[in-house]
């Protein structure tokens, strides 16, 4: 049976708090780096606005091989990096770099999947009145994909919620290092509950506020 009055609260709210400073910070340099880098991958691709087939193969490349290493590798093998850039691997600051990496790609393909699906005509209308490539690119493009978008960056919060537990494998802080120090080495099954009950309810709370933001923004 699980022993509540053992558990000690106040880590593991400072943990909650380390994980969503860790999933917030990370998800805005993922939309900063992703989104231009999405928006790219599709005005490059064969018949879209500006068709660079070799530039849309290198970039497509990239992101395929970004996107095909296993998280847990990603974070030993940027430790070096994430030292370079950051001045430790450990904590909250040096989970980031590793996040922002290992979620770009995939959100980058999210928002290039996105903009696939927004009716060409809109595009062709656009082109017709002469309405030069960025204005159509921000005028027209993105806000007929917002809600797709906002889905996408849901998902890709959602897949940050991950990772950051489980940079606590390398100390990187949050739940996931407080489910591992004591969860798993000094075996306290109820903090290890505990934690997981934490990441489902806060993965709850994300993908139920990212619904409502795409009813928001959907038309009616």
């Amino acid at each position: 049976m699980i022993d509540l009055s053992m558990i000690e609260w106040g880590d593991i709210a400072f943990a909650t708090w380390e994980t969503l400073v860790m999933t917030g910070v990370s998800l805005l340099f993922t939309i900063l780096l992703g989104l231009p880098l999405g928006i790219l991958l599709f005005v490059t691709a064969s018949g879209q606005l500006l068709e660079q087939r070799g530039l849309y193969r290198v970039l497509s490349f990239i992101v395929n091989v970004l996107r095909s290493v296993p998280f847990l590798i990603l974070l030993i093998v940027m430790i070096p990096v994430t030292v370079l850039l950051i001045g430790t691997s450990l904590g909250v600051e040096g989970a980031i770099p590793p996040l922002v990496v290992g979620t770009s790609p995939l959100f980058a393909r999210l928002v290039e999947n996105v903009l696939r699906e927004v009716d060409r005509g809109v595009i062709e209308a656009c082109q017709a009145m002469g309405i030069p490539t960025h204005r159509i690119i921000f005028g027209a493009l993105l806000p007929e994909a917002m809600p797709g978008l906002i889905a996408a960056t849901t998902v890709t919060a959602i897949t940050l919620m991950s990772y950051a537990a489980m940079s606590g494998v390398i100390g990187g802080g949050g739940l996931g290092d407080l489910a591992i120090r004591f969860g798993y080495q000094r075996f306290q099954t109820e903090v290890m509950v505990i934690t997981v009950a934490l990441l489902v309810l806060l993965v709850q709370f994300i993908q139920l506020a990212g619904d409502r933001l795409v009813l928001r923004f959907s038309r009616k």
